[in-house]
């Protein structure tokens, strides 16, 4: 956000800070060129005064600096009510863990505002922010958004150390519950869906004792889980990560929506990928820019798992899907489906234009393309 707020009597006033505007505002696109993983909002008021008024928030402090440099620089009296996240009121509890089997993201700290992502129970988030009953929190691959206060538990610094070191195991089905008691009938104490994170207490042969990140106890069949040292040192496999995006087939699309139950396009394919240890960028737009490139116009170039763009152009892109073979790929869009990019077959659609295509898994520990295991949040 970039406003210049002045008294429309004040022309001449503001065609003197009309070219400062326009520099702030380049200086903004650089700092931070993609808005939905870092933040640096700022206005400047009270133009028709000796000291002109810059405020707003960044989680960027040398965002923050860069702005003040060039005020300095153009000799600008001012007031810096440019505010650093995180915000003190947050005390010492900067940190958190999704509580819910699938917590929301929206992108203003209302029930009604858009749904942007969704986060598995147990992902570590940054809190930045709270306003009444919502937290505004980054996610591992730095998404930023508005979380319920039900949806997470706020965590200090060494209670995130503690979670960190404790005995983590993952959910390993599409969808499952965790209940009262150490049997298949007794009350249901949450739902859980692929790869909630959660903390295990003791362990039987057919069950674990587990506790959830909001404090609750439960029981949950050890043969569906998987121990987290397991889960992130396993090699990346395609033939499995296909075998995930196979067990969704017919699963509902959702905007915004990242998990097993209902997914869109770019969650999806993040979904499939994080089975594997492997955090990507949450959009399809974000996720074509990461990886190796692939030569796309030759089908025999594509490999399994490969991530196929969709859009206008490589610049635009609004949808991705995931390679499977013989021009055939999979994908949500309407549900999870099979869809081909060979026009020859019954399955491909003539309105959807591939215009890139990037490997994944010979770009690990890339920018974009991070192993949990080397995550400081996560290890």
């Amino acid at each position: 956000m970039l406003m210049f707020i002045g008294s429309t009597t004040a022309n001449a006033q503001q065609v003197v800070y009309k070219p400062l505007l326009e520099k702030l505002t380049i200086l903004q696109k650089r700092i931070v060129p993609d808005k939905r993983v870092a933040i640096l909002e700022f206005e400047i008021k009270d133009t028709l005064k000796p000291v002109v008024v810059i405020s707003g928030r960044t989680n960027v402090p040398e965002g923050k600096q860069q702005i003040v440099e060039l005020l300095n620089k153009h000799k600008i009296a001012f007031v810096d009510s440019i505010r650093l996240l995180p915000e003190p009121i947050l005390g010492d509890k900067l940190w958190a863990l999704a509580a819910l089997s699938v917590s929301n993201l929206r992108a203003k700290p209302d029930d009604a505002s858009e749904l942007l992502s969704q986060t598995p129970m147990g992902t570590p988030l940054k809190v930045l922010d709270r306003t009444e009953k919502w937290f505004l929190v980054q996610t591992p691959e730095y998404y930023i958004g508005w979380m319920d206060a039900a949806g997470l538990q706020t965590l200090t610094t060494t209670d995130l150390d503690n979670w960190k070191k404790s005995n983590r195991w993952l959910y390993n089905r599409m969808t499952g519950y965790a209940r009262k008691n150490p049997d298949k009938t007794s009350e249901i104490v949450t739902d859980l869906v692929l790869d909630n994170l959660f903390e295990v207490i003791s362990e039987t042969r057919t069950f674990l004792n587990i506790k959830l990140p909001d404090g609750r106890i439960g029981f949950v069949e050890k043969k569906a889980c998987i121990p987290f040292g397991q889960w992130c040192d396993q090699q990346p496999d395609i033939k499995a990560l296909l075998n995930i995006a196979r067990q969704m087939m017919g699963s509902p699309y959702l905007w915004g929506g990242a998990s097993s139950k209902a997914a869109d396009c770019s969650g999806f394919a993040k979904l499939a990928y994080y089975s594997q240890g492997i955090i990507l960028a949450r959009d399809a737009s974000q996720q074509a820019r990461y990886g190796e490139a692939i030569d796309f116009n030759n089908m025999a170039n594509l490999q399994p798992g490969d991530l196929l763009f969709f859009g206008k152009s490589a610049e635009r892109i609004t949808h991705v899907g995931m390679y499977i073979a013989n021009g055939d790929f999979i994908h949500a869009s309407g549900r999870v489906h099979i869809s081909s990019i060979d026009p020859h077959d019954p399955k491909y659609n003539p309105e959807r234009h591939l215009v890139s295509a990037r490997r994944i898994i010979s770009a690990v520990n890339t920018p974009g393309i991070e192993l949990a295991k080397n995550h400081p949040w996560y290890k």
